[in-house]
């Protein structure tokens, strides 16, 4: 298997959350709440999207008004695996910008694959009882 020299490990470190477009997140919720059983993680009006919890993994399901159906890869730093994909012949469609919890960018590879590249920099958000986003608490890790 080949690795590029600079690479100390796999760029994409696992899948953080699969987006599905709804055309309003109360509906959203409705559906995949109310009747699949999709336990409410966070939900954040202002960029209009929800995150459900999956019971056997990480990976949240990410209810979103603004997004397409697609998956976001973790990443450890979204600056230099945007440049990394681009280095290795992918393209940048959406270049590196701040999200709450870190940052986001969107390259393809050179087949024409969408990938949403996150990394938490930031943190995770912090919710109030109903599952609003009321803050991002620090990784430990990273701060």
């Amino acid at each position: 298997m080949w690795y590029p020299d600079s690479m100390d490990e796999p760029l994409l470190r696992m899948v953080d959350a699969v987006s599905f477009a709804v055309p309003d997140l109360d509906a959203g919720l409705d559906f995949y709440v109310g009747r699949l059983g999709h336990e409410l993680a966070w939900r954040d009006d202002e960029l209009g999207q929800a995150g459900l919890r999956c019971p056997d993994t990480d990976t949240e399901i990410v209810l979103s008004t603004t997004m397409g159906a697609e998956p976001s890869w973790l990443v450890r730093s979204a600056d230099e695996a945007a440049a990394a994909v681009v280095g290795a012949g992918g393209s940048l469609i959406s270049p590196p910008r701040d999200i709450p919890v870190g940052r986001v960018a969107v390259v393809a590879d050179p087949f024409g694959n969408r990938l949403v590249l996150v990394d938490l920099s930031k943190g995770r958000y912090r919710t109030g009882s109903d599952g609003s986003v009321v803050g991002v608490d620090p990784d430990p890790e990273t701060s």
